[in-house]
Formats: structure tokens, sequence, C-alpha cells
């Protein structure tokens, strides 16, 4: 008979956590509307401090917000083992035409047309967890 282990979550650092977030392609975007919680799948990319992200949600719908939050991990389920990250800043619809054609090409996308929207977010709040075994 196995005795099931105790998982734990150990914070990392902020370092630590971008360099996750950097080693993933994909995530999601996470907002709020109509006072609900949405949630949308997402790629990225992590460019001079900057969270480049690509996802189906029409660009109106994040026009105007202070700030979005940006969630990936990778979990191993079989081992309950992994990581978790969450980013949350500033952020911006990308506009100019040249710019979105050079992430469009580098990122990606499940959605084209008017559910195909870019967005830089400036992470202000970096948050990860290392998601471990008891004594790991």
């Amino acid at each position: 008979m196995t005795v099931p282990l105790s998982r734990r979550m150990v914070e990392v650092p902020g370092i630590e956590a971008l360099w996750l977030l950097e080693g993933a392609v994909q995530g999601r975007l996470v907002y709020v509307h109509r006072e609900s919680a949405v949630i949308r799948p997402a790629v990225h990319i992590l460019q001079y401090g900057r969270l480049i992200v690509r996802t189906p949600v029409q660009a109106a719908a994040l026009s105007g917000r202070p700030s979005l939050t940006y969630h990936a991990d990778e979990i191993r389920v079989a081992g309950g083992t992994g990581w978790t990250v969450t980013a949350s800043g500033p952020a911006e619809v990308i506009t100019d035409p040249d710019e979105a054609a050079h992430y469009r090409r580098t990122l990606p996308g499940w959605a084209h047309g008017p559910h195909d929207t870019l967005v830089r977010i400036r992470p202000q709040t970096m948050t990860g967890f290392r998601l471990a075994h008891e004594g790991a």
C-alpha cells in the first residue's frame, strides 16, 4: 500500500515567477465583465518587460480597463507537482497595424476577426508558486 504524499505550495520570488512565465506559451487572460470573472485562453510572449497576449476577446471588452490579469501554469496532475504564476498590471490593446501584424505572425491565435485581440500588459504584481510534495 502506498501512502499519499502531502502537497504544499511554495511561493517563489518575482524573478523566478517571471522566468517560469517566460518559459510558458499558453495561459489565460482574466478580467471582470458585468460583475463576473471572464477567463479566456491566450498565448503570450515576454518582451522588454512587457507581456504581449493574444486572446479570443473583442477589443472593446478590454478597452478602458485600468488593469488586466494573466495566469499561466504547468501542473502535473499525476505527480501533484508544477507551478502557477499570475501577473497583473496596466494594459492596452495593441492598435498599431505594423506592431499587430508582427505579433500575429509571432503568436498563434484561436480566432481571427473581431474576437482576435492583442494586449500589452505591464506587470506590476507578479505572484508565483511551486507545487511540491512535503519534504521536497
